[in-house]
């Protein structure tokens, strides 16, 4: 009975070690969370060479998350299971409001630091402007997704259009599937202008190996205002060498070929340029403007 107490006590206090370890270390990696935007499986296999590399930099340990929804992104920074997100614009504001985390970093997409929304329609819905879609089937992507639902929304109240029923399929890809389908009438996505040859660079390109008439059978009916690009974004009290070294680790791999492709397949980034949390305060603004309690979209 007393070896028995004695192993358990040296059970205990050897993972109280464990848990005490150097963030950074092997038995506490820095946990990078990805917002799952695009398919989960392309976002785990590109990062693998984007960790490599970050260890290969920085000499400390990592280890990603992928979660289900924009919101668990969120709540991780809460519970400190995420130290460093790439999150949406809007995830940002609500971990910033509810946890103090911050962004130091967005990226650029197209030459670009900014972005927009689009809806969208299949062209046998007989939707030629926004006031066509009241009384219409509409999807949005997440319920906190900037692009894919807070500015279309804004739009739609705007022009005091109501669809028949609305449903969130999560992901950009998924909400252009479903219009090709016509299993809704309309929705909403994220826009980037086509490049100067014509091809199209929006969320319907994602589903052009799938349905190469997409560009025929689905159809831009307007765009919203401009959004700051997507932050990376670290928990509140993470260390600041830690910050700094990710931070010129991420810098130096976009330099690199593999980095640009890697980021490229991710969410289709160029590059990061610096940032500050007051680039969000417009953001701030359109989310007064359109009366959504942010706080109720944390658990």
């Amino acid at each position: 009975m007393q070896n028995l107490c004695w192993t358990i006590l040296f059970v205990l206090l050897l993972s109280g070690c464990h848990n005490q370890a150097p963030l950074g270390t092997i038995d506490n990696p820095i946990k990078l969370y990805f917002t799952p935007s695009v398919d989960a499986d392309s976002i785990a296999s590109n990062s693998e060479e984007f960790i490599k590399y970050l260890e290969n930099q920085t000499g400390l340990i990592f280890k990603t998350g992928i979660p289900t929804n924009y919101v668990a992104v969120v709540e991780a920074f809460g519970s400190k299971r995420a130290d460093i997100g790439v999150m949406n614009s809007f995830g940002y504001i609500m971990a910033n409001q509810k946890y103090g985390a911050n962004a130091f970093l967005r990226v650029i997409r197209h030459g670009n630091d900014y972005y927009q929304g689009q809806i969208i329609a299949h062209v046998d819905s007989g939707i030629n402007s926004v006031k066509d879609i009241d009384g219409k089937r509409f999807a949005y992507t997440d319920p906190s997704s900037t692009s894919g639902y807070m500015f279309p929304l804004k739009i739609l109240q705007d022009n005091k259009v109501t669809p028949s029923n609305t449903t969130f399929a999560i992901k950009h890809d998924n909400v252009v599937t479903m219009i090709y389908q016509k299993q809704v009438d309309a929705g909403s996505t994220y826009y980037s202008p086509p490049t100067e040859e014509g091809a199209i660079r929006d969320a319907r390109d994602r589903v052009k190996t799938q349905f190469p008439d997409v560009e025929e059978k689905v159809k831009i009916i307007t765009t919203t205002e401009k959004i700051p690009n997507d932050p990376f974004v670290f928990r509140k009290d993470l260390p600041q060498p830690i910050i700094d070294k990710f931070i010129k680790a991420v810098k130096s791999f976009l330099q690199t070929e593999t980095g640009k492709n890697v980021f490229k397949n991710i969410y289709s980034v160029d590059g990061v340029v610096d940032t500050t949390n007051t680039d969000y305060d417009g953001l701030r603004e359109m989310i007064k403007s359109i009366d959504i309690d942010t706080s109720k979209l944390i658990k």
